[in-house]
């Protein structure tokens, strides 16, 4: 098998890869089993395939399902962090982002300028320019500048730079650069990479249990396979547990009496149409509130504006914004710019739950020290690591540190090689864009089409263009989705591991939030696409397209409502996903 036919997420591979799963027995175990199908579990993954290891990713949902397609889009070294005096924390994000801004992801991860206001002259530019030139300063140490340096706006140019701001509040501003990412995307990229190096990798397989020998070592997993019911065994020589909000619920799962503590903080972000809020080309709006950080990032043909920050105490699976968290973003948005917002101009809205580390608990003694976004690695039962959190930008240095630690006894000289291994897609990546305008002709592109495709899919789009030139239709835009080709569609089932309808509305593409109608009006056309490569009769096709519309209908309702309580229980009605018959 080609090493690109290995990495392609079909349905005939996903069948293979769980064959294979069933065949690591006690006697001819993985070395490396991972739970977890956000960002660290992929990149746990992705690591221990590139040291040779034999290994095995599973997720109970979709890859990036929670948190991790969820996030504010951006790979950032943490400007706030600086704050709070966390300089290793925001000197190694700062590095992280270079490298795939560089080298292991340029096709997914953009350079990105924000625009920081001042609203004290003096104090602001002081203060605000101290912190921002110790941040540039910090990406200058040892390697080359992968992004601009800031600049200070006075207000006449900061309105020129950024007409949508308040200029009667604004007094100037200052400008700085970090990166963009399509998380979700991202994620199913990790597990590509991770696939054609041979690892096994399933989605919508849930562990169930954890398996134990006669001295009580972890050595795997027992698994349910979500979408036929079979249930079967995993056995692994080290079990690596990246659950994010969902740790405590698999550490109970397996009987630890030692674990991770995270708690779960709800983030929700709106987004509104481009011309809605008048700016220079990839800049965006950065400002902080009394509760978090205020970003209005640009991202295609509309802005992602969050983000709130706000304990969740309700089940993680039935994560909603509430029309508080909704009127705060907004509040917090007209607050800096010129022509207010309203809910009528919100197109759509999404939620999600950071994972805060609490001090690391044995019995019931759970310590009293500060939540921290640096990550933990723990041994919380023999042969089972856990892992937990850490930003988004960090993901390949968390995910080498599991490795390490869950290798640290076995294989010690085994070592990653994440830094220089290129995600899937950016090996080849500068060629193809010398070929954009070739190709733009050849099919009938428009730049900006373009440019989004070749963003999505890095050197991969040549995979995708062949689907049009063995079915000319499949170049067309979906009738009610126009950002959209329909042989991305098919694509997403045919090498990106999409299972259902939801798959490629919420994560292949990002309609639940880009359209008013939150990708309901595509469903029909996107399923009547898909439904011969996943085995789709009329019935499950129809059921498929009742489960994504009362989910978004239940969504709906829950951004009408006025407590999380009242969300959960809406949402926990539905399922994004039809059961199973």
């Amino acid at each position: 098998m080609s090493d690109l036919h290995r990495s392609a997420l079909t349905p005939e591979n996903r069948t293979e890869h769980l064959a294979r799963l069933r065949a690591a027995t006690a006697e001819n175990p993985l070395d490396i089993l991972v739970v977890g199908g956000g960002v660290n579990g992929a990149g746990a993954a992705f690591d221990a395939a590139t040291r040779g290891l034999s290994v095995g990713l599973v997720e109970s949902r979709d890859w990036a399902n929670g948190t991790s397609s969820r996030s504010s889009k951006l790979m950032h070294g943490g400007l706030r962090y600086l704050q709070m005096l966390d300089f290793k924390l925001v000197a190694e994000a700062l590095r992280e982002r270079d490298l795939l801004l560089e080298h292991t992801a340029p096709h997914l991860v953009r350079p990105i300028k924000f625009v920081f206001p001042f609203f004290k002259k003096v104090v602001d530019r002081a203060f605000i320019g101290s912190g921002v030139m110790l941040y540039d300063a910090m990406q200058s140490v040892g390697r080359k500048r992968a992004v601009p340096m800031h600049r200070h706006l006075l207000h006449e140019k900061m309105l020129e730079v950024f007409p949508a701001l308040d200029g009667e509040k604004a007094v100037g501003a200052l400008e700085y650069y970090d990166a963009e990412v399509d998380d979700a995307r991202f994620v199913m990229m990790l597990v590509r990479s991770a696939a054609q190096l041979d690892a096994s990798v399933a989605n919508y397989t849930a562990v169930i249990d954890y398996l134990h020998d006669e001295r009580g070592r972890v050595t795997g997993a027992r698994m349910r396979d979500q979408e036929t019911g079979e249930e079967f065994e995993v056995h692994a020589r080290e079990t690596i547990l990246a659950g994010g909000v969902w740790t405590q619920e698999q550490q109970e799962l397996a009987g630890a009496d030692a674990g991770l503590e995270v708690l779960a903080s709800k983030g929700i972000h709106i987004t509104v149409a481009r011309d809605r809020i008048p700016a220079a080309p990839d800049t965006g709006i950065i400002t902080q509130t009394e509760k978090s950080v205020l970003f209005i990032i640009p991202w295609d043909e509309y802005w992602v504006i969050g983000t709130t920050d706000t304990p969740w105490t309700q089940d993680p699976r039935t994560v909603g914004a509430t029309a508080e968290d909704i009127d705060y973003v907004i509040e917090h948005a007209n607050a800096v710019l010129a022509d207010d917002l309203t809910r009528e101009d919100v197109i759509g809205v999404y939620s999600g739950l950071r994972p805060l580390l609490q001090p690391v608990k044995k019995g019931n003694d759970s310590g009293s020290t500060k939540v921290s976004r640096e990550h933990t690695v723990m041994e919380i039962e023999p042969g089972l690591s856990a892992i937990a959190g850490g930003k988004y930008t960090t993901y390949r240095v968390m995910a080498e540190d599991v490795v390490d630690f869950a290798l640290k006894d076995s294989e010690p000289d085994r070592k990653s090689l994440t830094r220089s291994l290129p995600v899937i897609g950016a090996q080849g990546f500068t060629a193809l864009q010398r070929e954009k305008d070739r190709l733009a002709a050849r099919y009938g592109f428009d730049e900006v089409r373009m440019e989004r495709l070749l963003s999505r899919y890095g050197a991969l789009l040549p995979d995708v263009l062949a689907l049009i030139d063995e079915d000319p239709s499949l170049g067309e835009p979906l009738e009610h989705a126009a950002r959209y080709l329909r042989a991305e569609v098919l694509y997403a089932v045919r090498a990106e591991g999409a299972r259902h309808l939801a798959d490629i509305l919420q994560r292949r593409t990002r309609l639940d939030y880009e359209t008013p109608d939150r990708g309901t009006d595509a469903a029909e056309e996107i399923a009547a696409l898909v439904g011969p490569d996943l085995g789709w009769d009329e019935d499950a096709r129809r059921r498929e397209i009742d489960s994504y519309r009362e989910f978004i209908a239940a969504r709906l309702e829950g951004e009408r409502a006025t407590s999380d309580e009242l969300v959960s229980a809406r949402l926990a009605e539905t399922t994004e996903v039809p059961p199973r018959t």
